[in-house]
């Protein structure tokens, strides 16, 4: 009788999904039509820091994030845990309505990247922007953290980097959009935003993602951020870097002055299909 499932149902009846957000519960899966027309489900009970093997941060890992210009306090409010018995994979563990709902990890030096089979596709951080009107999109968990220590609660990262470059086509209807699924997938907090930052990284994959994520946002009410110079070479790539060497009043001045978008031609905004 408690308002607590999320269930989600493409119009055309080819794919469901739903989740029970009651902590005792945590029921979840999906259903969809196979090629014949079979329907095939798949269900699995709530995830928790205790099946997957997690722990409190260890002094190890704490001092690689205090290079980083990262805090203990941070690092508790986001939940960033450890593998047990690994002192060298940092755990990123993605929840929804408070409920743990997938999990990230990364090598701490080496920069390998994997997800908790299960995990489903949601911005890391989602809690943070339920309530806002505008919000940041980073493109890692490192840079969402970064944006923290800045001052800005309102930040989301995206959940699996960034594409080599932009694609030349329009994007795909919404069930065959599949590596940006997490959009579709946190669209109700999404529609609510009246203005987006995108903070992506600077580098060619980093621009990509950005023109990416505002097509199917909708450009007219995304704005882009430009990192500061490091040298008369280049410039900074992303929040943390500009966090770690010029601290975060500079990172903070950065986000407050974004700039518009440039608008080209109509997009098929999300809020609009």
């Amino acid at each position: 009788m408690k308002r607590s499932l999320s269930l989600h149902i493409i119009q055309d009846g080819d794919f469901a999904m739903w989740r029970c957000f009651r902590a005792n519960c945590g029921w979840a899966g999906q259903a969809f039509a196979d090629s014949n027309n079979n329907t095939k489900v798949f269900s699995s009970k709530q995830m928790t820091e205790k099946s997957l093997g997690l722990e409190p941060l260890g002094d190890k890992l704490i001092a690689y994030f205090a290079e980083r210009m990262i805090s203990e306090g941070t690092l508790q409010r986001n939940y960033v845990m450890q593998l047990s018995g690994d002192k060298a994979v940092i755990a990123f563990p993605f929840r929804q309505n408070g409920v743990l709902v997938g999990c990230k990890y990364r090598t701490y030096r080496e920069k390998i990247f994997w997800q908790e089979r299960g995990t489903e596709k949601w911005l890391f951080g989602l809690d943070d922007i339920k309530e806002a009107a505008e919000i940041i999109i980073v493109e890692g968990e490192m840079d969402k953290l970064a944006m923290e220590e800045a001052g800005f609660l309102n930040c989301v990262s995206v959940p699996c980097g960034a594409p080599q470059k932009a694609s030349a086509k329009e994007f795909p209807p919404r069930e065959k959009d599949t590596g940006y699924q997490y959009i579709w997938n946190c669209k109700e907090h999404l529609d609510r935003v009246s203005r987006i930052i995108l903070a992506t990284d600077g580098d060619v994959p980093g621009q990509a993602l950005a023109e990416e994520l505002a097509r199917r946002l909708g450009k007219e009410r995304c704005c882009r951020v430009q990192w500061p110079k490091k040298d008369e070479f280049c410039c900074f790539n992303d929040a943390n870097e500009v966090l770690k060497f010029l601290g975060g009043d500079a990172l903070k001045e950065v986000i407050e002055n974004p700039e518009l978008y440039q608008l080209q031609v109509p997009d098929r905004a999300m809020q609009c299909t």
